[in-house]
């Protein structure tokens, strides 16, 4: 039985367009709702990195392109973006360690969009992932990339796991899947099949 929700698919598809869709369906129920989205940050029409937007609207720094001061000497770095490990875990460590239950015993929903390889620099986060992940009283709404290249070894053990309902996003079924979406996560939240 299906504990949790991923979604997968390539670059730009829809994910976190869908992940959003399913958020507003799902706020008109009693559902407590929590989480960060990854967002394009543009500047002159080209993108110059990526943001941490939390469901509240705090936003934070994930990457940029071109260089930024190390780390404790290392640079944490996907292509030409450079992850800003400090300002992601400031913003969503917060957010996972009290992604459980709320105060009326009721399960919530922890959207994590995404889990790829700039959140996964960061051992805080998986440690934080693991815990919900075997935790009982939140459902994860999240998003993971298709396999591509080395393997990620978070994103294969969720794409695996028993507990876990993937749906692939393409071009065709991004709109059609909706609801098919939404009645998984709420038969997550009830304990049902998903």
């Amino acid at each position: 039985m299906a504990k949790h929700v991923f979604l997968t698919g390539l670059p730009g598809i829809g994910k976190t367009t869908l992940i959003q869709k399913t958020l507003e369906v799902l706020k008109s129920s009693v559902v407590s709702i929590d989480g960060f989205y990854t967002e394009e940050v543009r500047e002159g029409g080209r993108r110059i990195g990526f943001d941490v937007v939390t469901l509240s609207g705090r936003r934070g720094v994930l990457s940029r392109i071109g260089s930024s001061p190390s780390v404790a000497g290392h640079e944490y770095r996907v292509g030409q973006y450079v992850v800003d490990l400090v300002s992601f875990e400031q913003l969503v460590l917060p957010l996972l360690r009290h992604a459980d239950l709320d105060s009326s015993g009721v399960k919530k929903v922890c959207v994590i969009d995404e889990i790829g390889k700039m959140e996964l620099f960061s051992q805080s986060f998986i440690q934080a992932v693991h815990q919900i992940l075997s935790g009982s009283g939140t459902v994860i709404l999240g998003t993971i990339p298709v396999p591509k290249g080395k393997p990620l070894r978070l994103v294969e053990e969720i794409r695996n796991r028993e507990d876990v309902k993937v749906f692939s996003i393409t071009r065709e079924n991004r709109d059609s899947v909706l609801q098919d979406v939404v009645t998984a996560v709420k038969n997550c939240l009830k304990g049902e099949v998903c």
